[in-house]
């Protein structure tokens, strides 16, 4: 499988953004998909994450209720959508998959696939 992340931009503080990774391959159907994230100078976090057969989602505790995750396996595409932004969520955002195992891992060496990231900048 591989991953093309876009949507990312400029917007300002309150504002929102939505994150699209578009896959090729067979298999994205059967994938659980993620996003992560990495701020200049910090190691790279998990921010959310989406089960490949019933939609179950995992948020990090600094998203909740401010970002959403979905998928449309018909176009093989995941999305995160980014509310209520804040300066602190300024990183480039990876979209991930994962084969096997629970749906969602905290830990990023634990994800078999990665999109080259998009940059979001949320301005003060």
């Amino acid at each position: 499988v591989q991953l093309q992340a876009s949507g990312g931009g400029l917007v300002q503080a309150g504002g929102s953004l939505r994150l699209s990774c578009v896959a090729s391959g067979r298999t994205f159907g059967v994938t659980n998909m993620g996003w992560f994230r990495q701020a200049p100078g910090k190691e790279r976090e998990f921010v959310a994450a989406i089960s490949w057969g019933d939609g179950r989602t995992y948020f990090a505790d600094f998203v909740k209720g401010r970002f959403a995750i979905s998928r449309d396996n018909a176009k093989s595409t995941v999305y995160l959508q980014m509310n209520s932004l804040k300066p602190e969520d300024s990183a480039v955002y990876y979209c991930t998959g994962k084969r096997s195992g629970s749906y969602y891992s905290l830990v990023d060496s634990e994800y078999d696939y990665w999109g080259q990231g998009t940059l979001v900048t949320v301005s003060s």
